[in-house]
């Protein structure tokens, strides 16, 4: 079966089949020695490879192989070694049992001949000596120099000296005799004096200048402001962290902070909580509905009419009218009548309702003038009062800018907030400074520090914003794999 097999599929055998070197069973198979070689360019990658996959290039591929072993493990190849590097003399069994009834202190100098295992590990094996560094003995511009140096040894034979050798020895000739420095002076001669006096010897060369030409030679201090001798804060550089938050605390002064902590996180909940009040939607009930929109747009637009009134409102205005009517049909229409002709013959003229207005303003203007007669006088009192007060006043604004003096200060866009509180739980507490876990940050507090002095604003750490989109790309050669 496989050899009807293989006489179908021919073409498809592998190239080792085809290399092994066996005549085939088929009428027309061809000796592999007498089989045509492929030739192609040896001077390309892929005439490398088929001439590495050919049963020749193995067998070199081999040799050189075990050669590079025998040149690394005995410095060259064993067939050319001599034969007292492959063989040893056995002289018998005497030098063993010599060697094991040696005492411990034969062997002790022996054993410190040994070499250590872990310098037997780190030790260089290979028998073929390092590549000479050629870079190593090359100097830069070699030549060069060369022919300098002979043209140097051409001048010394005529007498001339190079230009370099010639200004070298002009300056050793030219050059100033050296002056003897005086030695310091005994302590005992110095004058003493106050370096904050007035007239030190350190100013009496600027005694009587100009301070403006001082100033702009150096030769006289700047000097400072009153501004940078004031502190932006009361606040201490450094403060005191609370008895608590020590390593061993009492247990009062543990608790006192462990609350501390506990309202500061409860604070923390309720605006937290607020917030989300704030930002929920309402519940069904009171959602907005067409109709009540509708209302709340329509207020104060219609004027609202004698049935459209409170219902209490309605029926008493219904009794009411009731009555009216009911009086009006007892006493007959002729008296009902009597009302509009007495308004008809008591109409006011011109005259009088210009004697009316012109009352009526004087009332009107000797109301305002006692208004302002009032204002007047109670203005007059309470800046009297006032004027008593003016110390009180003063001791009050003078306690509210020593309670704000420690407080930190809006200097940016961010307002400041203080730090958590350092604290560990009663379960956290270390037995010994060995196992204690530490808390905070060193950096961090400082910073905060800062900040709450008034020295820098409050910031947050930037955030990194990517400019451009990050384009992913797979490599051909990864996806072929893939594949």
């Amino acid at each position: 079966m496989a050899a009807g097999s293989s006489g179908g599929s021919g073409k498809l055998r592998s190239k080792s089949e085809a290399d092994s070197g066996f005549l085939g069973l088929r009428p027309t198979s061809v000796d592999p020695a007498l089989r045509r070689r492929r030739r192609g360019p040896r001077n390309k990658k892929r005439g490398w490879r088929r001439l590495a996959q050919e049963p020749l290039g193995l067998e070199i591929d081999q040799f050189l192989e075990d050669v590079r072993l025998q040149e690394r493990t005995s410095g060259g190849l064993v067939s050319e070694a001599p034969d007292d590097k492959l063989f040893f003399v056995d002289t018998g069994p005497k030098d063993r049992e010599r060697g094991r009834k040696s005492t411990k202190g034969q062997k002790r100098p022996l054993l410190l001949k040994k070499p250590l295992r872990v310098d037997l590990v780190l030790e260089n094996t290979s028998k073929i000596p390092a590549p000479k560094d050629v870079l190593a003995h090359q100097v830069p511009n070699a030549k060069k120099l060369r022919r300098k140096e002979q043209l140097w040894e051409r001048l010394a034979k005529q007498g001339e000296l190079p230009r370099e050798v010639r200004r070298a020895q002009a300056q050793l000739r030219s050059r100033p005799a050296a002056k003897a420095r005086p030695g310091p002076p005994d302590t005992a001669e110095r004058p003493f004096y106050d370096l904050w006096a007035t007239d030190n010897p350190l100013e009496r060369p600027l005694a009587g200048q100009d301070p403006f030409f001082l100033e702009q030679t150096k030769k006289k201090g700047v000097k400072r402001p009153p501004r940078l001798h004031t502190k932006p804060s009361q606040v201490p550089a450094v403060e005191v962290t609370p008895s608590g938050a020590s390593y061993n605390p009492s247990f009062e002064d543990h608790q006192t902070l462990l609350w501390e902590a506990h309202e500061v996180e409860l604070q923390r909940q309720r605006e937290a909580e607020k917030l989300e009040r704030q930002l929920a939607l309402p519940p069904a009930e009171q959602a907005a509905t067409q109709e009540s929109v509708f209302e709340e747009m329509c207020q104060g637009l219609l004027e609202e009419s004698d049935g459209e009134g409170e219902p209490g409102e309605g029926q008493d205005q219904g009794l009411e009218g009731a009555g009216d009517q009911a009086r009006e049909d007892e006493l007959g229409g002729a008296e009902a009548t009597t009302p509009a002709r007495l308004a008809a013959v008591e109409k006011k003229t011109e005259q009088q309702r210009r004697r009316e207005k012109a009352a009526r303003m004087l009332r009107e203007q000797a109301a305002r003038i006692l208004w302002v007669q009032q204002a007047t006088v109670q203005a007059a009192q309470l800046r009297h009062q006032e004027l008593f007060r003016l110390r009180r006043i003063k001791a009050q604004v003078a306690q509210q800018r020593l309670a704000e003096a420690d407080k930190p200060r809006r200097l940016g866009r961010l307002k400041y907030q203080d730090p958590d509180i350092d604290v560990q739980l009663s379960s956290e507490l270390a037995d010994s400074l060995r196992t204690l876990k530490p808390e905070g940050n060193i950096l961090r507090d400082r910073f905060k520090s800062f900040q709450k002095r008034n020295m820098i604003e409050p910031r947050e750490r930037a955030k990194f914003k990517r400019k451009y989109k990050v384009k992913l790309v797979e490599k051909r050669a990864f996806r072929e794999i893939q594949l």
